[in-house]
């Protein structure tokens, strides 16, 4: 049986950086977090605000809109942000190195739906709304992750 979605709302966008810390530490090698939403709702401010929760020393960390993919040496393994959007065929990603670093590596990754059938089952799965009063709704879903995410939303 799946695990139920589980939804909150980030008043703003330091709501959301403590909750993408928190979730930081929480994560291992071969983790893989699909971040879903439109442009503006809050997948790159989460992808980089757990970035750096789990960088030693301040780092920048630029959107891979164009390099495509962004790697970081975190604290236990890699971390790998990548920006899908201007893939075209889901065989690109395959290019990118991503299959091996979803076994290897923390993975967040934008547009996900360029994916294809690439995507590992067992991500969790965030996607993003922007609300009208510039607040974000998140709903999370993914097998086995109602008990990792406990206490967190």
């Amino acid at each position: 049986m799946p695990d139920a979605p589980l939804t909150t709302r980030f008043q703003d966008p330091d709501d959301t950086a403590r909750f993408a810390a928190e979730l930081g530490k929480r994560l291992h090698a071969g983790d893989v977090i699909l971040l879903e939403g439109g442009i503006g709702a809050g997948k790159t401010h989460f992808a980089r605000s757990l970035i750096q929760s789990l960088m030693a020393e301040p780092e920048d960390v630029p959107s891979p809109t164009f390099t495509l993919v962004q790697v970081y040496d975190g604290p236990a393994c890699e971390i790998w942000h990548a920006d899908l959007y201007r893939l075209t065929d889901p065989n690109e990603a395959i290019e990118l190195g991503l299959e091996e670093a979803f076994e290897t590596a923390i993975c967040l990754v934008e547009w996900p739906d360029r994916l294809g059938d690439l995507a590992p089952d067992t991500a969790l799965t965030l996607a993003f709304r922007a609300e009208p009063d510039d607040s974000r709704i998140m709903t999370a879903t993914g097998p086995g992750w109602a008990t990792r995410l406990e206490g967190l939303l």
